[in-house]
């Protein structure tokens, strides 16, 4: 590790019109700062001669006293240079480089008896971080954050991937647009989303992806979001310019903070080509490292579970059915017969784990409550150690001890979160007694206390503490429904995965993700962290369940498979039916083989919304994992191998689209074909409509040549 300190200067006097410029480490991004005649902080971004985002202005709002917005002079400069190579619990590759260059620049204002603030920039080879600091001081202590107001003035009329700004729910589908044809309130699709909170027409949410007419690629998001509200863009459609907006609380108010504090980073990933956005490791270097000092008992895992017969209509969460109950009453309660977690039907998934060699079962609607309150704002609904009388806890633990086959928790809190945590230290005793190392958490509907949105300063504090609690007793966390992810799992690498965006699940009872979908999750959602997406739905076509039934998957089956590569995530669901995937163990055996963990990620072609293709080694072993997948048109992924070893010999198992594969007309249709590979070859695998390909490559043995011919 190499750190590298330089002070830049201190000043003596107070500079009131001032600009300094940086550059990043490799010299093709540049960043300047400067004071305009009102003593307004700006800053300015240039890639090359190319310029991405024109001075802007920079200002935070309080209540009670002036903003800090203007009238600042510069008093102290501080620049650095920053180079470290680090080592995540888990990730997309082996090391991580941490290298960039630094700007801080200490400032006053005379109008409010010389109040400091901090403005400091961390300029990266991939983009650009910058955040707010507001150091303890005579006369701000505590203060109380009205609105942020930091500018994107951007260049032009961009192509941008979008989801409208709302306060409560990212469950939407992804719109691509000119950032002036964008409208937040359109679109009836949002209707099936369970709690959401529209800001306006010109509100977009962040991860932001934009592409330039002259070709550049722009990510807008945050880094370490941490006792701070969730930040959304408004768009002026005529400048193209964005402003921060913050979620607000129940009366309004953004933020109540204390000096010291510091703002999350506002993040900025660009470059000319799309591949770069994708490999950019920008947000988790502004995330401060693990709280965890021995995170051995962490382990990326493969799981399977009772969830998706429920989506589907083939059994319940709920016990008793329709029938009204009360949460602590058992007595009452008569099973409908169609209840899902039942001690048996959890055993043959156990029974399903054990067999095919995965980590663990997820367990939804084993505990009382189900009954009692979808669609109700209600406070008190589950206490998260009482299980339906069919769910022996006692016997199931056992059972999956035996089998060596964890059980995952699951932990819907309807939204009643003062409820959640007063229950949770008694949950997760409860977790431990039984030998439950993971929970999946929810967040389903909205929030008590009433009046708080999801992606407010209270929930994200939330969000936080459970991370940070579940770390302290050694317990994985997978939150659904939370605020989306900003780089936090290198803090709390026990946070293993997140939902926050509109999962396969939307396929089973609504209209459902179209072919585009999975092309786009990479560059926006993605951006802050791994998504519990739940692949592997192998039965796409979802009358199989019932005849009435409509739904679908909007994408082939060979495209499941390739989702596990092109969508990271240490935590990985073989989402479909035990006896689905019986159905086709050949194409479950790619299931099965894929990796969790990587040493190294290679983005080998992509472009949002259209395409991309991704190369993954496993953790340390000599084997490789592809995944490509297309929108609705199809193509031919061509996927060169030169990252394989030099003069060695490989298996490639190529599960890829049918000839006649479409994601509507035939999306079950696949072939799996095998070859000999080296550095030297080029795969080239067309792609059905909305399909995909998987390949797992391996070290070829002695005998191997005879079997298989070479890929031509």
């Amino acid at each position: 590790m190499q750190k590298l300190t330089s002070l830049a200067g201190f000043l003596l006097f107070s500079i009131s019109l001032f600009a300094q410029t940086i550059h990043s480490p490799n010299g093709k991004l540049s960043l300047t700062f400067a004071l305009n005649p009102a003593g307004a902080p700006t800053y300015r971004l240039s890639f090359g001669k190319k310029e991405v985002v024109q001075p802007s202005r920079m200002a935070v709002t309080i209540k009670d006293a002036p903003s800090f917005s203007q009238g600042f002079t510069v008093v102290q400069v501080d620049s650095s240079v920053f180079d470290e190579t680090w080592t995540p619990v888990w990730g997309e590759s082996k090391t991580i480089r941490n290298h960039y260059k630094e700007l801080a620049v200490t400032l006053k204002q005379a109008v409010a008896d010389d109040r400091r603030l901090v403005i400091r920039f961390r300029l990266f080879n991939d983009g650009l971080g910058f955040r707010y600091e507001f150091p303890a001081q005579p006369g701000l202590n505590h203060f109380i954050v009205l609105d942020e107001k930091t500018e994107f003035d951007l260049t032009g009329n961009h192509k941008t991937f979008w989801i409208p700004g709302d306060y409560d729910s990212n469950e939407f589908q992804y719109n691509t647009t000119k950032l002036s044809e964008v409208n937040g309130l359109a679109g009836g699709v949002a209707n099936e989303i369970h709690a959401r909170t529209p800001i306006g027409i010109n509100f977009v949410q962040t991860p932001l992806m934009m592409k330039t007419t002259d070709g550049l690629y722009l990510n807008i998001h945050e880094a370490a979001l941490v006792n701070y509200p969730a930040m959304n863009l408004e768009i002026d459609t005529a400048t193209f310019k964005l402003s921060s907006h913050l979620v607000p609380d129940a009366v309004g108010n953004k933020a109540y903070l204390q000096t010291p504090f510091h703002t999350p980073w506002r993040t900025i990933i660009v470059s000319d080509k799309a591949t770069d956005i994708l490999a950019s490791r920008l947000i988790l270097n502004l995330n401060e490292p693990s709280k965890i000092a021995d995170p051995s008992w962490i382990k990326p895992t493969k799981y399977v579970g009772i969830w998706w017969e429920m989506h589907v209509g083939k059994s319940t969460w709920d016990y008793a059915g329709t029938q009204s109950a009360s949460t602590w009453d058992l007595t009452d309660l008569k099973p409908s017969g169609k209840h899902g977690a039942t001690t048996q039907r959890v055993k043959t998934y156990i029974d399903f784990a054990a067999k095919h060699g995965f980590d663990g079962v997820l367990v939804e609607g084993w505990n009382t409550g189900w009954e009692d309150w979808f669609g109700k704002w209600k406070e008190d609904v589950f206490d998260f150690v009482t299980p339906y009388p069919d769910f022996n806890v006692a016997e199931l633990s056992a059972y999956a001890k035996q089998k060596n086959v964890k059980i995952i928790m699951h932990h819907e809190t309807s939204g009643s979160v003062t409820n959640y945590e007063r229950w949770m230290d008694k949950s997760y005793d409860f977790m431990k007694k039984y030998g439950y190392d993971a929970v999946k958490t929810g967040y389903v509907g909205k929030i008590i206390p009433r009046g708080e949105h999801h992606d407010g300063q209270w929930m994200v504090n939330h969000f936080n503490r459970v991370a940070a609690k579940t770390a302290e007793r050694q317990i994985m966390l997978d939150a659904h429904e939370p605020v989306r992810p900003t780089g936090l799992h290198r803090t709390y690498p026990n946070w293993l995965a997140s939902e926050a965006t509109r999962g396969n699940e939307f396929n089973a009872w609504s209209v459902g993700n179209p072919p585009d979908h999975e092309t786009i999750l990479p560059f926006t959602r993605s951006m802050g962290g791994p998504i519990d997406y739940t692949p592997g739905i192998f039965q796409i076509k979802l009358n199989y369940f019932d005849p009435n039934k409509k739904e679908q998957v909007h994408t082939t089956l060979a495209k499941q498979l390739a989702l596990y590569v092109t969508i990271y995530s240490p935590l990985q669901m073989a989402a479909d039916l035990p006896e689905i995937y019986e159905q086709h163990l050949d194409a479950f055996q790619f299931i099965k083989d894929v990796a969790v963990d990587w040493d190294d990620s290679r983005y080998l072609e992509a472009e949002p919304g259209d395409y991309l293709s991704i190369a993954r080694k496993t953790k340390s072993k000599n084997e490789w994992f592809l995944g490509a997948i297309t929108d609705e048109n199809a193509r031919t992924a061509t996927l060169p191998l030169s990252f394989l070893d030099d003069k060695t010999s490989y298996i490639a198992t190529i599960y890829a689209d049918a000839a006649d594969a479409h994601w509507d007309k035939n999306p079950m249709a696949y072939q799996i074909n095998s070859y000999l590979v080296k550095k030297e070859t080029v795969l080239k695998i067309p792609l059905a409509a909305g399909g995909g390909a998987a390949v797992r490559i391996r070290l070829a043995t002695e005998g191997d040549s005879k079997t298989y011919r070479a890929y031509k």
